[in-house]
C-alpha cells in the first residue's frame, strides 16, 4: 500500500490554497478531485466579490479569516499577476428608515477590523453613480472583484511547483482512522489504496458526508448539511455603475445586490431558496421578484432585462430557520482523530478568505 504525507480532499479555491500552503512548507501532498478539473463546483459559481469583512459577527471565524484573507488575497493577485479590480462597494438606503440603520452597520464593521466605510449623503452617493437612487450610503473602498478561474490556476501553478500533484476523477470513497495515520480508500478509473499522515476534508458541499464516510470519525461531530441555493441574473442592459452596489441588509440575507465581473457585465442576486439536492438550473420565472427589488436604487432598470445566469449553492451547515453560521474548522482537539482536519460551512466569504482559512488550517497541520 502506498503512503503520502498529506491528502486534501477538493480541489476548489479552498482546497488549492490549503494544498499550496502545505506543500510550501515542504510537505508530500496529492489533492484529490473528483471532478474533471479544479474548481467546478462552488468555487466556480460565486459572485467573484472580494468581501470588505462587513457584516459577520465579531470574532467569529469567517470575520477573522475574511479580513485577513482579504488583505492576503490582494497582495497576492499583485505578486501573480490575477486580475482583479478594487471598485468599491456602495451599501445604500433607499427610505430614512434604512438610513437609519447604516450607522449601525459601520460600527459592526469597525468590531470587525474594518475601519474604511465612508459615510456618504445620498447627494454625495449619486455624485459618484449617477443612476442610483438612494437617501444615504456607505462606501466601502476595500470591497473589489477578482478572476476567480485565474486564482486557481495560479494556485494550483505554486502548489504543482512546490511538489504537490493533483488527481482528478479521484473521488474519496471512505477512509479507515488506524494506528499508523488514515488510510483512503480512492475510486475512479484506477482506484487505489494509500495511507497518509494527514487528511484534509475540504470536500465543500460534500465535506460532511465525507466525514461520515470516516470510520473512526466521531458521528456526533458531524453537522447536519442543508443546501442554499442562490440565483442570478444577468442584464441585457448595460447598467451604468462602476461601483457594486448592496442594498441595506434585510432579514435573512444582504438583500439583492449588483455585482460586476472583471468585464463590467452586471449581476443580480441572490434570490435564495432551500433545496433538496443539488441543482443549478435557474428558473427564468423568478426574475419577476428582482425587478420591484432593483429598482428602488435602480430605478430606470429597463422591462425584461434581466436574464438568467447562473446558480451556486452555500454548503450551510444550519437550518434556514438559523440566521447566522460561521466557518466550522475542525482538528484534532475537536473531534480527536489524529491527522484530520475537516472543513464544514465554508461559504462565502470564502474565496476571499481562502489564503487565511489556508494559513490556519496550515497552524493545526505544523
Amino acid at each position: 500500500m502506498d503512503r503520502i504525507d498529506c491528502i486534501v480532499v477538493g480541489a476548489g479555491v479552498v482546497g488549492l490554497a490549503i494544498a499550496r500552503k502545505l506543500a510550501q512548507a515542504g510537505r508530500e501532498v496529492i489533492v484529490l478531485e473528483s471532478a474533471e478539473d479544479i474548481g467546478t463546483g462552488t468555487s466556480s459559481r460565486n459572485s467573484e466579490v472580494i468581501h470588505a469583512g462587513i457584516y459577520y459577527a465579531a470574532g467569529s471565524l469567517m470575520a477573522r479569516m475574511c479580513v485577513d484573507g482579504k488583505k492576503a488575497l490582494y497582495d497576492y493577485c499583485a505578486d501573480h499577476g490575477v486580475p482583479h479590480k478594487r471598485c468599491g462597494k456602495l451599501i445604500v438606503a433607499t427610505t430614512e428608515a434604512e438610513s437609519e440603520k447604516l450607522a449601525s452597520i459601520k460600527v459592526r464593521a469597525a468590531a470587525n477590523g474594518v475601519f474604511d466605510l465612508q459615510p456618504l449623503s445620498g447627494a454625495e452617493a449619486c455624485a459618484l453613480e449617477p443612476a442610483l437612487n438612494c437617501v444615504g450610503a456607505l462606501l466601502s473602498p476595500s470591497t473589489g472583484i477578482i478572476d476567480s478561474h485565474a486564482y486557481m490556476l495560479a494556485l494550483r501553478g505554486d502548489a504543482e511547483s512546490a511538489g504537490a500533484a493533483l488527481a482528478f476523477h479521484a473521488p474519496l470513497l471512505r477512509a479507515t482512522v488506524t494506528a499508523d495515520g488514515i488510510v483512503a480508500e480512492v475510486g475512479g478509473e484506477a482506484p487505489m489504496t494509500m495511507a497518509c499522515g494527514l487528511l484534509v476534508n475540504a470536500a465543500g458541499l460534500y465535506a460532511p458526508a465525507l466525514a461520515r464516510a470516516i470510520d473512526g470519525m466521531p458521528a456526533d461531530r458531524i453537522p447536519a448539511n442543508y443546501l442554499a441555493k442562490g440565483n442570478y441574473f444577468s442584464c441585457s442592459a448595460r447598467a451604468p455603475f462602476s461601483h457594486l452596489i448592496y442594498p441595506v441588509p434585510e432579514p435573512g440575507g444582504l438583500g439583492v445586490h449588483l455585482t460586476l465581473d472583471m468585464a463590467g457585465q452586471a449581476r443580480f442576486g441572490p434570490d435564495v431558496e432551500w433545496i433538496e439536492a443539488i441543482d443549478y438550473a435557474v428558473d427564468p420565472s423568478r426574475a419577476e421578484r428582482f425587478y420591484p427589488a432593483i429598482r428602488r436604487y435602480w430605478p430606470t432598470l429597463p422591462d425584461n432585462a434581466l436574464l438568467p445566469s447562473y446558480s451556486g449553492i452555500r454548503p450551510k451547515i444550519v437550518p434556514p430557520a438559523v440566521a447566522v453560521q460561521d466557518f466550522m474548522i475542525q482538528g484534532p482537539q475537536d473531534h480527536g482523530v489524529t491527522g484530520l482536519i475537516n472543513l464544514f460551512g465554508i461559504e462565502s466569504p470564502g474565496l476571499t478568505s481562502s489564503l487565511a482559512i489556508a494559513d490556519y488550517v496550515g497552524e493545526f497541520a505544523a
